[in-house]
């Protein structure tokens, strides 16, 4: 074409355009980096998101419903088998919990044990201990699984026995003794973050015995097969129960992580493309320039018969050219580092002796990163339509510079 021949020879040059080419240069480097940030750090954020798809979800149930009094769920094997039928629901476990103190050689700390059904290959917790720990859980019925922060707290390990208390409430509300219950630390759970300080694990029976639960478990832990119906689902459910229950959905405990992330997402998408957006109005100087700069030429090439048309679209051309180059080099980036942004940092905190995640603090000691092909074509196009509407006034300037004025 006649027009790119043309946007290609523009884009020369010489010893007095030096001061253009690096305008044009420094916007196409922006385009570049505002692009390459982008993609990683959605691939971060990705990364985070299925991190705690992965890891919280695939622990903490998506849904509980639990019954307002002591009786506990009546008629629980009718409820479960009616659950069941549901094709949104992936699980129903029935579970109890124990609200109390944990005491260890005079150390106490709160925790709330959750009791819920033992049974081998079923258990989402199986995989955050080991094998041999997890069948001495399954083969003591006065078992106990905590979590990694309340066992480095007290000190326990598998083996020690530690008793927990349970408040009493009496109907006068005078003062009662605690309960006492015997248990024996059978492993210990590591899932990451908050939840290795909270989190405790018991069997059903014991549990709902210890609670005084007449019937055989005091609430339903529900898993959807998609985790982010919850909210609703776990509303219509409970709405239409046949008993008094407290409901409740993971975004009551654990949705701030989720909002969290996509929040940081959606600042850093807007964030960067207004960096790319600044990068492509470069554009705008370094054509504006050229076209100044380039007056006679257009004068000439107006005079041999070239259309407005044609000048208009050389220098759109031009311009497209800086963009697509620095979008090229964004992206192609982007596809080599965010694919192992995770081993890329782990390196360079052993070459630092540094921490970027901290283990204690967040649900994972690593950066992830997930890189999803759409962020990729939107950044790309983004850019690209950023850097069309940057080269529409040098354009039409060009396009309509008078060869009688110019070669005067």
């Amino acid at each position: 074409m006649l027009a790119l021949e043309l946007a290609n020879r523009f884009r020369k040059t010489r010893a007095q355009q030096r001061f253009i080419s690096f305008i044009s240069m420094s916007s196409t480097v922006g385009i570049a980096l505002g692009c390459f940030v982008l993609i990683v750090l959605l691939s971060v954020m990705n990364g985070f998101e299925k991190e705690l798809t992965n890891r919280i979800l695939k622990v903490i149930p998506h849904g509980e419903l639990f019954s307002v009094d002591s009786r506990g769920i009546e008629h629980l094997d009718a409820q479960l088998y009616r659950f069941q039928q549901d094709s949104q629901i992936a699980k129903v476990t029935p579970y109890t919990t124990l609200t109390g103190m944990l005491q260890y050689k005079g150390e106490l700390k709160a925790i709330g044990i959750t009791g819920v059904p033992i049974t081998k290959g079923e258990n989402p917790y199986e995989d955050q201990v080991s094998k041999a720990h997890w069948q001495q859980f399954v083969d003591t019925p006065s078992g106990l699984l905590l979590g990694q922060g309340i066992a480095s707290t007290l000190g326990v390990k598998p083996g020690d026995s530690l008793q927990v208390l349970i408040p009493q409430a009496t109907s006068d509300l005078t003062f009662k003794a605690p309960k006492s219950v015997k248990l024996v630390v059978s492993g210990v759970l590591s899932i990451g973050g908050e939840l290795d300080n909270q989190i405790g694990l018991m069997h059903l029976q014991a549990a709902s015995e210890a609670a005084g639960i007449v019937a055989e478990a005091q609430g339903i832990r529900f898993t959807f097969n998609d985790p982010f119906i919850a909210y609703q689902k776990m509303r219509d459910i409970g709405y239409s129960f046949p008993q008094a229950v407290y409901m409740s959905d993971w975004t009551r405990t654990q949705g701030h992580l989720y909002n969290d992330i996509q929040l940081v997402k959606v600042v850093v998408y807007i964030a960067l493309t207004l960096v790319i957006a600044v990068a492509c109005f470069n554009i705008v100087s370094s054509l504006v320039m050229a076209v100044r700069e380039k007056q006679s030429a257009i004068a000439i090439l107006k005079t041999m018969g070239a259309t407005d048309g044609l000048i208009r679209n050389a220098f759109i051309y031009q311009g497209l050219i800086n963009g697509a180059i620095g979008i090229t080099a964004g992206v192609l980036s982007a596809l080599l580092v965010a694919p192992n942004l995770s081993s890329i940092v782990k390196s360079i905190e052993n070459a630092l002796g540094v921490e970027v995640l901290s283990g204690d603090i967040y649900f994972i000691d690593f950066l992830p990163s997930s890189l999803h092909w759409q962020d990729v074509v939107i950044t790309a196009v983004v850019a690209m339509l950023l850097s069309v509407v940057a080269t529409l006034y040098p354009a039409h300037k060009a396009a309509k510079v008078n060869p009688s004025s110019a070669l005067h």
